[in-house]
């Protein structure tokens, strides 16, 4: 046991927003938390989710599209749902510790210039407060 907490963030294609969410966690706090990601009807990593990213300097390896049944049977700390389709899907999820609902705009369907940092930030926020939040002894 690393004594790190697991964290698997789902949406529903893991294309961006829970791929975003765990290179952030991974960047911003890799020795208390362990980082995932899974979508609940996985397609392709958008090639935006690795330039926001990496305009940041933050690392893209490893960042994949996967299902959500790659990690059946695996324990998580934390499933955290970026978006509210994959929330109503992953009610129960076994092996889920703690579960929450995060809600942010998919940029990969928004009309909005800048979407993906736009997402990006605002995913990098709540990450910054979770971590604060979880690992205050």
């Amino acid at each position: 046991m690393t004594g790190k907490s697991r964290i698997l963030f789902v949406c529903t294609a893991n294309a961006a927003r829970s791929q975003l969410a765990q290179a952030l966690l991974r960047h911003t706090d890799s020795e208390h938390f362990e980082a995932f990601s899974a979508g609940t009807a996985p397609t392709e990593v958008d090639p935006r989710t690795f330039e926001a990213l990496s305009h940041l300097g933050i690392s893209t390896d490893g960042l994949r599209s996967k299902s959500i049944d790659e990690f059946q049977g695996e324990r998580f700390d934390y499933v955290i749902t970026l978006c509210d389709k994959a929330a109503s899907e992953c009610q129960s999820l076994p092996g889920a510790g703690e579960a929450m609902a995060w809600s942010f705009e998919d940029p990969v369907t928004s009309t909005k210039p800048d979407a993906f940092r736009h997402t990006l930030h605002e995913i990098h926020d709540r990450i910054k407060m979770f971590v604060l939040v979880k690992t205050k002894h």
